[in-house]
């Protein structure tokens, strides 16, 4: 379990000199870059979440990824309808 805190510590830590880095060299950081690193970082969070309780191992793994699909559609559909319309 700790090794899934420290992976996920290190991806934030990787996160932010990425990102430090990129400012420095003044080079742009699109949006969604930033909104998939954090999606990234809160997959990790929510597999450690899951693997702590006391349910069978297949169980947690399918309801990480129900739940990362779930939060994926909702996120695209979110920005869809908040783009404004082309005509």
């Amino acid at each position: 379990m700790g090794i899934v805190f420290t992976i996920a510590t290190f991806a934030i830590l990787g996160f932010i000199g990425w990102v430090i880095y990129r400012a420095v060299k003044g080079k742009s950081i699109k949006a969604h870059v930033i909104s998939y690193a954090v999606a990234c970082v809160t997959g990790i969070f929510t597999l450690a979440y899951f693997l702590s309780m006391d349910i069978p191992q297949l169980i947690k793994i399918v309801v990480c990824i129900f739940l990362g699909i779930a939060l994926i559609v909702l996120a695209a559909y979110l920005q869809r309808r908040r783009q404004p319309s082309q005509s």
